[in-house]
C-alpha cells in the first residue's frame, strides 16, 4: 500500500505521480474505515482529499502554512503529516482531535473550530512573515459556506491591499453543513457555469494570434483591458474588483490541475483567490447521496451507513423539533430562523410544514440574531435555534439590537453543556456566563422533556427576550411525575427537608438526585430544587432555604465564572445569610474533546466529586 509509505511531513513527495490516484484511494477507505469505528467529520473530509495532497506536493512543512477554516476537513492533512497511527483514537479523550490544533503538530498552524475565521487568521501569519522577513508561504482554505459569515468579508477588504503573495482556496462543494443558501451561493454557481469566458477567451486569443504582424500585439493590448472584457462575461467579478486576483473554477479532484495552478498562485505578489470545485463525501455513494447525514456522524455500518448506536428515546432536538411545529400551527406570527443547521437543531421539519415562516441565513449568527430583532420589531415571534458554542459568535447583537428594546426574541441553545467529542471550540459550557451579564434577557433550563415542552409554550407568549438553554442527547422523562406550573423567575422545590440543598440546573437535576439519594443513605437531610429560571435567580425560594438549611448547593454544566452559583452567592452574602454556599459546576477552562460522561468526571460533575465536597464542607 502507498499509504504505508506516507509517516512524515513531505513524504508524499516521493510518491510517482502516476499513483497519486491510488493514494488517493487509499487515503479515503482509511478515513472511511476510522469514521466508522470512532465517528466524526465524513463528508467534508472525502471531499477534500485530492485537495489536500496538491497542496501538500507544492508546500514544504511545517514551514509554510495552511489555515484550516473550521478545520473539519483536515483528517488528510493530518495523515500526511504524521499522525496516520493516531487514527485509532479519533476525537478520544487524549486522543486525536477532529480538528487542527498547533499543539499536537507543528503542521497545524492555527487552531480551528468555528466558520469564517481562516482568510483573517492567514492574513496575520502573512503580515507576520513580512514584518519578520519571512518566505513562508501561507494558503487559507475556505469553504463555500463560510462565505456567508461576515468575518470572511473583513478579512478580504484587507487583504485586498497586500503586497506580497497569500493564497485563498475557495472550497466550493455547494454545501456548508446543510444545502447553501443566499446570493454568495446563486454568485458561485453563476462563476461554475460560467464557462462562456473561458471559451472566448481562448477562441479569440486563438484567432488574433494568427493574424500576421500584427496579431500578438492585438492580443497585448487586450490583455490589459481584461479585466473589462471578464466584466461583460462573468457578473459581478467581485474578487478581482477587490484587487484580489481570481483563478479558476478548476476541478478539486484533478491533482495535475490543481499543481499547476496553486504554483501560479504562488508567483503573485498579492492576494490571489483559487476557486476549486469539489464534491461533498466524493468516493463513499452513500455520503455523496446525502452529505448531510454524513457531515458529522457516530460510528456507523460502512456498508449500510447506519449508525451503530440506535436512539430509542427523543434527543431534546427532538422535542423542540415537534413543539416549535405545534406552537406555530396554533400562533401564525411564530417564524423560525437557522444558520446554516436546520438538520443540527430540528428545524428541518418546520421548514417543510412552514416554508414561508422558515429562514436560514447561512453560517452567519450575528446576521440571524439582528434578523430576529427586526422581524420582533414587527410584531413576529422569532425563535433562533443555534447551538451553544456558535451563540456566541452573535454576543454584539443579543444585547444591543434584542435586549436594549427588550424584543420577544427566543433563543432556542442546543448543545448546552459539555458536548463531548469535537472538543474546546464546540463545548456549550460558557452561555450561562455571557448571557447573564445581559439586562432584560431570561434564562431557563429544563429538567426532563415535558418541563421543555412546557416552557416552550410559555416562551410563544412571553413578551420579552428569553433563551432556553438544552443539552445534547436524550430528553429524559426523570422527575416526570413533578409538573408545577411554569411561572415567571419560580424555582420548583421537588424535595423539601433541612440541613442540606441542593439547586440543580436543568440536565443537572439527575446528578442532584443521585446526591441526595448517597447523602440520605449516610443519614443526612437533604432538600432539591429546581433551579428553572437561572435569571432572574428565585430569590424567595433562597430566602425560605436559609432558614433551615446551613449548607446551599448550586450544581450547574457551565463554567462556575459567571455562572448560575455565582449570581446565588452573591445574593446569599449580600443578604448576610449564614447558609454556606458550595458552588458546583466546571472550572473556568477550555474542556478538550473526549466522552462525555468521561469529561464530567474530570471537571467535578460525578456523583463522588459533588458528594465528597459537600461533605468535606459538613
Amino acid at each position: 500500500m502507498l499509504l504505508e509509505n506516507i509517516n512524515q511531513p513531505n513524504d508524499i513527495k516521493n510518491i510517482d505521480k502516476n499513483d497519486y490516484g491510488l493514494l488517493a484511494d487509499e487515503i479515503r477507505e482509511y478515513i472511511i474505515e476510522k469514521v466508522s469505528d470512532n465517528g466524526g467529520h465524513l463528508a467534508s473530509n472525502l471531499g477534500v482529499v485530492e485537495l489536500t495532497m496538491a497542496l501538500h506536493l507544492i508546500l514544504d512543512f511545517p514551514k509554510d502554512k495552511i489555515v484550516w477554516d473550521v478545520g473539519h476537513q483536515s483528517y488528510t492533512h493530518k495523515i500526511l503529516t504524521g499522525r496516520k497511527e493516531d487514527f485509532n483514537t479519533l476525537r478520544a479523550h487524549g486522543g486525536l482531535s477532529g480538528f487542527p490544533k498547533r499543539r499536537e503538530s507543528e503542521c497545524d498552524c492555527f487552531n480551528t473550530g468555528h466558520s469564517s475565521t481562516s482568510i483573517s487568521a492567514g492574513l496575520g501569519i502573512v503580515t507576520a512573515n513580512e514584518i519578520n522577513g519571512g518566505d513562508d508561504v501561507v494558503v487559507s482554505v475556505i469553504g463555500d459556506g463560510a462565505l456567508t459569515g461576515g468575518l470572511a468579508y473583513e478579512a478580504l477588504n484587507n487583504a485586498s491591499r497586500l503586497k506580497r503573495n497569500f493564497i485563498i482556496i475557495l472550497n466550493d462543494n455547494e454545501m456548508s453543513i446543510s444545502e447553501n443558501v443566499g446570493g454568495v451561493s446563486k454568485y458561485l454557481s453563476g462563476i461554475r457555469t460560467g464557462q462562456v469566458y473561458n471559451e472566448v477567451k481562448s477562441g479569440v486569443t486563438k484567432t488574433l494570434n494568427s493574424i500576421p504582424v500584427v496579431g500578438e500585439k492585438i492580443v497585448h493590448h487586450i490583455s490589459k483591458t481584461k479585466s473589462s472584457i471578464k466584466q461583460l462575461v462573468i457578473p459581478g467579478m467581485f474578487f478581482e474588483n477587490m484587487g484580489i486576483t481570481y483563478l479558476g473554477p478548476i476541478d478539486g479532484h484533478n491533482i495535475s490541475q490543481m499543481i499547476r495552478v496553486f504554483n501560479e498562485a504562488k508567483k503573485l505578489n498579492h492576494a490571489v483567490i483559487v476557486h476549486v470545485i469539489t464534491k461533498k463525501g466524493k468516493g463513499y455513494e452513500l455520503a455523496e447521496k446525502r452529505p448531510s447525514k454524513f457531515h458529522g456522524i457516530d460510528p456507523f455500518d460502512i456498508e449500510t451507513g447506519k449508525t451503530l448506536e440506535t436512539k430509542s428515546e427523543p434527543t431534546y432536538t427532538d422535542v423542540f423539533s415537534k413543539t416549535i411545529c405545534r406552537i406555530a400551527k396554533q400562533n401564525k406570527n411564530v417564524v423560525a430562523i437557522t444558520a446554516a443547521m436546520a438538520d443540527g437543531t430540528g428545524l428541518k421539519r418546520f421548514k417543510s410544514l412552514y416554508p414561508e415562516r422558515f429562514f436560514d441565513v447561512g453560517i452567519a449568527e450575528e446576521h440571524a440574531v439582528t434578523f430576529a430583532a427586526g422581524l420582533a420589531a414587527t410584531g413576529f415571534k422569532p425563535y433562533v435555534a443555534v447551538y451553544s458554542s456558535f451563540l456566541q459568535r452573535a454576543y454584539d447583537q443579543i444585547l444591543h439590537d434584542v435586549c436594549i428594546q427588550s424584543l420577544p426574541v427566543v433563543f432556542a441553545i442546543d448543545r448546552a453543556g459539555i458536548v463531548g467529542n469535537d472538543g474546546e471550540t464546540h463545548q456549550g459550557i460558557y452561555d450561562i456566563s455571557f448571557l447573564r451579564t445581559i439586562p432584560n434577557l431570561s434564562i431557563f433550563a429544563p429538567k426532563n422533556r415535558y418541563e421543555f415542552v412546557d416552557i416552550l409554550k410559555f416562551s410563544s407568549t412571553f413578551d420579552a427576550p428569553l433563551a432556553i438553554r438544552y443539552p445534547k442527547g436524550t430528553a429524559g422523562e426523570i422527575l416526570k411525575e413533578y409538573k408545577e406550573e411554569i411561572t415567571f423567575g419560580k424555582s420548583e422545590v421537588i424535595f423539601k427537608e433541612k440541613d442540606i440543598a441542593i439547586i440543580a440546573c436543568g440536565s443537572m437535576i439527575g446528578l442532584a438526585i443521585e446526591v441526595r439519594e448517597k447523602l440520605k443513605s449516610l443519614n443526612y437531610n437533604c432538600s432539591i430544587v429546581n433551579a428553572r429560571f437561572i435569571k432572574p435567580i428565585d430569590e424567595k425560594c433562597i430566602d425560605m432555604l436559609k432558614d433551615n438549611h446551613r449548607v446551599i448547593v448550586t450544581i450547574e454544566e457551565n463554567i462556575l465564572n459567571g455562572g448560575y452559583g455565582e449570581a446565588v452567592l452573591k445574593y446569599v452574602n449580600s443578604m448576610n445569610y449564614n447558609s454556606k454556599v458550595v458552588n458546583i459546576g466546571i472550572p473556568n477552562m477550555y474542556l478538550e474533546h473526549g466522552n462525555i460522561d468521561l469529561l464530567k468526571k474530570e471537571v467535578g460533575l460525578s456523583l463522588e466529586n459533588v458528594t465528597g465536597k459537600i461533605l468535606e464542607v459538613l
